[in-house]
């Protein structure tokens, strides 16, 4: 198929698919007698993984490694285990930073809203704090 076939059957546009090309994720493609890209069928499917792995926060890297196994249909179960283990680990640690910014903020905020207050307070219409 064409790139833009493939592009509208993933929803990724042409530019994003060369670019995973040049990065060598997309594996070996063949050109047509006219020179073109010819993008196999199972190539489809790859590109939406690699898409939902991006979006999960998968390094381009960590992906390569999926998608030659996934083309080769030889993946390490336990390698792809760990992988996963390791970006679990990464997303709880995330999660936890996000909670800790979240119980800043909301000191931060009931600090100024105080502010405010005794601003008004203490001066009647002018509410800068």
């Amino acid at each position: 198929m064409l790139i833009g076939e493939l592009e509208t059957r993933t929803g990724v546009g042409r530019h994003a698919l060369r670019f995973y090309e040049r990065r060598g994720l997309l594996g070996h493609i063949e050109r047509t007698d006219g020179n073109y890209r010819d993008y196999p069928e199972e190539l489809v499917d790859q590109v939406r993984l690699l898409r939902a792995m991006q979006r999960l926060g998968f390094s381009l890297t960590e992906i390569g490694e999926v998608l030659v196994g996934v083309r080769a249909h030889d993946i390490d179960c336990a390698a792809g285990a760990a992988l996963l283990a390791t970006k679990r680990h990464q997303v709880e640690q995330q999660i936890a930073d996000l909670r800790a910014l979240g119980a800043q903020l909301a000191r931060e905020q009931r600090r100024l809203e105080r502010r405010a207050r005794a601003h008004r307070a203490s001066a009647p219409g002018d509410i800068r704090a």
